[in-house]
């Protein structure tokens, strides 16, 4: 195995799961990993094991990213750690329950780890990536991102921020060596869902992929160049309809007057938006996402289902 490192990943949630694998699979990739979560005994157990199996560097930080103090100390690691050339933004929780069985409170901490951690995180890696011209960062969306009635509204909501942020950040970024991935992975074989209210085992198999098979998926659309990694979709040009769809609503959400339709008296959701068939088709290409967003295996396009065929055995 090569010695020469890619520089140093710093995965979040790093400790078991999903957060697991990719440090698993990015050590044998050649980068160096700096690996965050709050159960810092699990975090020496797998950096033992990676650093016995790949002779990477890996070091561990114990850090509650729910904890506002703890986030500080990651956001000064990225800005001073030049050694520093991925962000994994990994950690997050869910929830499964409707509003009205929902703790406020811990919707509340939900926002604060889903979206307020990997902001800030973000915000102190992409000033040093820019000075430095490359860079990459890799943010763990969900299909609820696109399909918000599948689960809670709250932990749908935190997901639509990270995919419209990293949108953003590639729109923004794109002419400064930094190379942005969303991931939105279906059900997947993980402590999560036990977390979140409702044990992987209620859910019917055939939506559920295993975490190693989602992490190697989402791997290989970052090989293949893709922006957007839902490693259970199987048509491709299902996300390119999507995609087309809203970038066909954007010359027009913006105007001077109200759509005629309104009669210049009522009120709108999108007051500017004088064919209202652009939005019929973006909402008609969401729905035609959603039946093929979880499935226990990748999509073909990834070479990976052979793999899965065994894991499952």
């Amino acid at each position: 195995m090569s010695t020469a490192s890619k520089g140093f990943a710093l995965i979040t949630g790093a400790s078991s799961g999903i957060g697991a694998i990719y440090a698993d699979r990015l050590a044998r990739r050649g980068h160096d990993l700096i690996l965050v979560a709050r159960n810092v005994e699990r975090l020496r157990k797998l950096a033992d094991q990676i650093t016995s199996e790949t002779g990477r560097t890996v070091e561990v930080v114990a850090a509650d990213l729910g904890k506002r103090q703890d986030v500080a100390r990651i956001e000064a690691l990225l800005r001073s750690d030049t050694r520093i050339t991925t962000l994994v933004n990994n950690a997050g929780v869910g929830a499964t329950a409707p509003l009205l069985q929902a703790d406020v409170e811990k919707m509340s901490d939900m926002i604060a780890l889903n979206v307020d951690a990997l902001t800030r995180l973000t915000y102190a890696a992409v000033p040093g990536f820019v000075a430095r011209g490359k860079g990459t960062i890799i943010n763990i969306a969900s299909i609820v991102a696109v399909a918000p009635e599948m689960l809670n509204g709250v932990y749908g909501g935190s997901k639509a921020f990270v995919l419209a942020f990293s949108q953003s950040l590639r729109h923004e970024f794109a002419d400064k060596g930094l190379r942005i991935q969303v991931v939105l992975p279906g059900a997947t074989a993980t402590d999560f869902w036990s977390i979140a209210g409702t044990p992987v085992e209620h859910l019917p198999g055939e939506i559920v992929m295993s975490a190693t098979a989602m992490v190697d998926a989402a791997l290989a659309g970052f090989d293949q160049g893709e922006f957007a990694t839902i490693p259970a979709l199987s048509d491709l040009a299902d996300w390119d309809a999507f995609e087309a769809a809203r970038q066909a609503l954007m010359p027009n959400l913006s105007r001077a007057e109200p759509a005629v339709r309104y009669g210049l008296r009522e009120v709108a959701t999108i007051p500017a938006l004088s064919d209202l068939a652009d939005w019929d088709a973006f909402e008609a290409a969401r729905q035609a996402l959603m039946p093929n967003l979880s499935r226990a295996e990748p999509a073909a396009r990834y070479g990976l289902r052979e793999v899965a065929a065994r894991l499952a055995g």
